[in-house]
């Protein structure tokens, strides 16, 4: 009853919320490696030069971020969000047009900086900064957007992959962000700090200080959590993007992979719930250690599954850790540096999480061109992640007790 009525009193915000994630999706690498196999085809391109482009194109876009991601501290969400989404159309109507090789480098670029980069931060830092006791629950529920376009997208897409062009479908994709545009801008016509967020409160975070960015960068706390933030965003977009050729080297359909993605969307919602409500209710230093953990276990077992059944397992596994990421290190932020300057904070740690989505692609597919499958990758991406757990664990058990004096 307490969820029915939070969700009640915040629905409008809620709801742009869960828009601004799902619409990130035609971003993401999951939508973008769909087509990979058509874009490879027609511009004769290897694993390792299609990799390449698009670490060039993400990377570009993480440098961006360092600067773009700031602007929500100085402009209202609603009118960079209409700024965001008609850029992500236009990326996606390039995309659909781009007549070489070269071209694809700006057509990552600006469908990566719209979508993974600038719709997603938009819905963390808002969810982050306008809520408080309900910091948890409200990124839960913003967060179903990425588990929904997960979800449905894929399938929807590969089944239209069928009878047709990869081309034609980002216009269907670019003309779907377009009719999103008007919802944006009606869901926060009247945006404003939400009832449970007083109007001129802002939570201060360690040493009850509000923290810049400068003086995060020289906080080892975040030098300690840079490969958890890179994990998840590097290997996690390699397995997406290289989920033809696994399916390839493992004998299984794309359509049979694909198709486990509701059960993986499924356990992601309940773990996005689950953290949120353990973040409301024990704060996020106890849970950072553990948010690593289901992503190492789920690639050992999707690496050596024999079949697709035993990389059912792994993927729900997977959905446990994503869960963890899509709802933990918003609130991670703002409850150890605090909310007055989160936008640029968040912004950061968002350029390290795409520059991460960059370099897996990129390192993935030249280890394929060098005769290393993805399967064999995985068991080193494992180890990747145990590591991160270990260096976070250690930075937030120092940091939590300067996090006790606020």
């Amino acid at each position: 009853m307490v969820f029915l009525s939070f969700l009640r009193a915040n629905w409008l915000f809620l709801l742009a919320g869960f828009t601004l994630t799902l619409t990130s999706s035609y971003g993401q690498t999951f939508f973008i490696s769909l087509f990979a196999g058509g874009i490879m085809t027609d511009f004769a391109l290897t694993d390792g030069q299609w990799g390449g482009i698009y670490t060039i194109g993400t990377l570009a876009s993480a440098g961006t971020m360092v600067w773009a991601g700031t602007l929500v501290d100085r402009f209202r969400v609603r009118v960079i969000a209409t700024v965001v989404f008609a850029g992500l159309a236009a990326a996606c109507f390039f995309m659909a047009a781009v007549p070489n090789a070269l071209l694809l480098i700006p057509a990552i670029f600006f469908l990566r900086l719209f979508g993974q980069g600038m719709s997603s931060h938009l819905a963390v830092v808002s969810m982050a900064r306008w809520f408080v006791a309900s910091r948890g629950k409200a990124l839960a529920v913003a967060s179903m957007g990425f588990a929904v376009g997960q979800a449905v997208l894929p399938i929807v897409f590969v089944a239209l992959l069928a009878t047709t062009g990869w081309r034609s479908l980002w216009v269907i994709a670019g003309v779907i962000v377009v009719a999103t545009i008007p919802l944006i801008v009606l869901l926060l016509r009247q945006e404003r700090t939400p009832q449970s967020l007083a109007q001129d409160e802002q939570a201060a975070g360690m040493d009850n200080r509000h923290w810049t960015r400068l003086d995060v960068m020289r906080h080892p706390l975040f030098w300690l959590m840079v490969p958890a933030l890179l994990g998840p965003p590097a290997w996690g977009t390699a397995l997406w993007f290289q989920q033809v050729h696994l399916s390839e080297v493992k004998d299984w359909t794309l359509a049979a992979f694909v198709a486990l993605f509701p059960l993986f969307t499924l356990v992601t919602i309940g773990a996005n719930f689950g953290t949120g409500w353990a973040i409301d209710r024990f704060g996020t230093a106890r849970i950072v250690p553990l948010y690593m953990l289901p992503f190492a276990l789920s690639f050992v077992i999707i690496s050596l599954a024999p079949g697709i059944g035993i990389a059912a397992v792994g993927m729900a596994i997977m959905g446990i850790g994503q869960g963890l990421q899509s709802t933990l290190p918003g609130a991670f932020w703002a409850e150890f540096y605090g909310t007055r300057h989160i936008g640029a904070i968040k912004a950061a740690a968002a350029a390290i999480m795409v520059f991460g989505s960059a370099i897996g692609p990129g390192v993935s597919g030249y280890l394929i061109d060098w005769g290393v499958d993805f399967p064999a990758q995985m068991i080193g991406y494992a180890i990747f992640f145990a590591v991160a757990a270990a260096l976070a664990t250690i930075g937030v058990t120092r940091a939590a007790r300067s996090l006790a004096t606020a």
